[in-house]
């Protein structure tokens, strides 16, 4: 996978972090399917408080609200990126999404065999206004399921299971490298001056003496 490719799954995972509202007071492991225009995403995810850790095809994200920062791993480089997560972006709990303006409860549905709540929740991004739906299982409160209105994406938990997970899940491993897209500054170097090319003397003109007029 390309680093581009990398950086736009990345930018994904991150939209789902916010609408699936992974911030939980329970720890809990469970798979997770995210389908979207570009295909259908499977991985695994883990989540203690404040801490979540996404496992992809090609890449690990670990989201550290503890920290307000979010690092993607790439295992076959062995490298890693890092990003800021903005607190002010971060759920406080699972009641309420980031930008939610309205919430609207239309019902019960059995998802993956629980029992849910749904609801339609209009929330706003910065002057953009838009709507999802969202799945709330009533024993845990977790959302198990989150889609946008308009069907372009969906995301769904399944076999999850409540229970602590391992702090070593939520940590860079010591043999990763960071990668940097800064490009090293270079010293600006002023073209060498060429000595200044001495005029060529034009040949000086005989003198031709003026004859007089004799009439």
């Amino acid at each position: 996978m390309q680093t581009s490719a990398k950086i736009g799954v990345f930018g994904f995972i991150i939209l789902l972090f916010f609408f699936g509202e992974i911030a939980s007071a329970q720890d809990f492991s469970a798979d997770m399917v995210s389908t979207t225009k570009s295909g259908v995403f499977t991985g695994k995810i883990y989540a203690a408080k404040e801490k979540t850790r996404m496992e992809m095809a090609q890449s690990i994200t670990i989201t550290r609200m503890d920290k307000n920062i979010v690092w993607m791993l790439m295992p076959e480089q062995k490298m890693y990126m890092e990003q800021p997560l903005k607190p002010e972006n971060v759920p406080a709990s699972t009641d309420k999404m980031p930008g939610e303006v309205e919430r609207k409860h239309l019902g019960t549905e059995t998802v993956d065999g629980k029992k849910t709540e749904k609801y339609r929740i209009v929330y706003t991004a910065g002057s953009k206004r838009d709507a999802i739906f969202q799945w709330v299982d009533t024993d845990s409160g977790f959302p198990i399921k989150t889609a946008a209105e308009d069907g372009s994406w969906t995301t769904e938990y399944k076999n999850l299971k409540v229970a602590k997970q391992p702090d070593i899940l939520f940590e860079i491993p010591a043999e990763y490298q960071k990668m940097s897209f800064g490009i090293p500054s270079i010293p600006e170097t002023k073209p060498e001056e060429k000595p200044a090319e001495k005029k060529q003397e034009e040949p000086k003109k005989p003198l031709i003496p003026k004859i007089p007029k004799l009439w």
